[in-house]
């Protein structure tokens, strides 16, 4: 069995508790404020449709004798979604990488800052989690030049609560949701994935997002 540190699991709740705390004041005072939230996040597309499964736990009193077949290498996509561009991360060569410190500042400045010109920026909010390549001093100040102190991130004017996927639509809603969608017809190759993903997003409906954002005040 797997066990949170007492004083990690303190300082978790803590920030998380101080963090909704300091939503819901903004909520009550700004109209509208949980709608002018730019939420981020990445994550893996595997060509296989395999899921990560590594932060699984089986509860029971006797060893289950589970296992799991996964492949060594699966071939991938890493995507990213802040709310108004989706993007891909991809080399000089155009082969398919994770996400570091230099391309996720490429990213914000050459997809996502250049798309908040069709936008007031000065009514916006932009989050994002506690990830290193999100959290450098280079990235924080990119980022507090465009939004000031309507950045919320760790080390950011407001901090954003580690281990707290359950305040972000992406995770506890938009991930799943597009997933299921897009492994429906077992894409093959990367390009198949990769347009997959562009049409579920597209096809996504306000009203739906409307609801989900909704959601959250809750």
């Amino acid at each position: 069995m797997n066990t949170i540190p007492k004083p990690l699991f303190g300082t978790v709740y803590f920030l998380t508790d101080r963090f909704v705390k300091w939503a819901q004041i903004e909520n009550a005072v700004v109209p509208n404020f949980h709608k002018r939230i730019l939420f981020s996040d990445e994550a893996h597309f595997w060509l296989n449709g395999y899921v990560n499964k590594q932060n699984c736990r089986i509860w029971n009193e006797a060893n289950p004798q589970v296992y799991v077949e996964t492949p060594l290498h699966p071939e991938k996509l890493f995507g990213a979604l802040n709310g108004l561009v989706e993007s891909f991360f991809k080399n000089d060569e155009g082969h398919n990488v994770t996400v570091n410190s230099d391309r996720y500042r490429v990213m914000i400045t050459n997809f996502f800052i250049p798309e908040l010109n069709n936008h007031d920026v000065q009514e916006l909010w932009f989050q994002q989690d506690g990830a290193a390549c999100h959290t450098a001093r280079a990235r924080i100040d990119l980022l507090k030049y465009t939004f000031g102190d309507r950045l919320i991130s760790r080390f950011g004017p407001v901090n954003w609560p580690p281990r707290s996927c359950d305040l972000t639509p992406l995770d506890y809603f938009l991930w799943g949701y597009v997933k299921s969608l897009v492994y429906a017809d077992k894409a093959q190759p990367l390009d198949h994935l990769e347009d997959n993903i562009r049409r579920v997003v597209a096809d996504i409906r306000p009203q739906m997002l409307e609801k989900v954002i909704e959601n959250w005040t809750s």
